[in-house]
């Protein structure tokens, strides 16, 4: 009698967790438009399944990077490029700011799974002009809706600018 019903417990807590994991709903599944509240998101999905998530009006986020002096193309160095000051604050701002974009069970849902954010840096004045974001689409940052991706942005905008390393 005890192990039916630890049995039956056990079987009723896999199905409730089973029926939370296919609850989330999975937004970038298609290439496709988001139009929300005054903006619209691109999302592109490749063959691979790959989510490149990013504001309709964005120019800069296919393009070509080049050298602005050569119109050569920009390669980064294994190393990364000494392009800016210490980084004593941006860091910090950066992972605030993500952070606070979550609700607390976002936060867990992606909790131990990363996502790029990618920064379009105006060189004449070091502020962020663009913002795009990558993930697969297979994983818990693609039950994420627009709204949260649109908070991040804007807070990158706003609160995170660059200065040019001097020697």
């Amino acid at each position: 009698m005890k192990q039916n019903v630890k049995f039956i417990s056990t079987a009723f807590c896999m199905f409730v967790w089973a029926i939370s994991l296919f609850a989330q709903t999975n937004y970038y599944t298609a290439t496709k438009a988001f139009n929300e509240n005054g903006y619209t998101y691109q999302c592109d999905v490749t063959a691979s399944r790959s989510v490149t998530l990013y504001n309709k009006n964005n120019k800069w986020v296919y393009a070509k990077q080049v050298y602005k002096n050569t119109d050569t193309i920009f390669i980064m160095p294994e190393a990364g490029v000494d392009l800016w000051e210490d980084d004593n604050w941006t860091r910090a701002k950066r992972f605030e700011i993500v952070n606070n974009a979550f609700s607390a069970s976002e936060k867990q849902r992606v909790k131990g799974r990363d996502f790029v954010i990618s920064m379009y840096i105006n060189p004449e004045t070091g502020k962020v002009d663009e913002v795009d974001f990558s993930f697969v689409n297979f994983n818990s940052y693609a039950t994420i809706p627009i709204s949260v991706y649109r908070k991040i942005e804007v807070e990158l905008k706003k609160s995170v600018w660059f200065t040019h390393h001097r020697r």
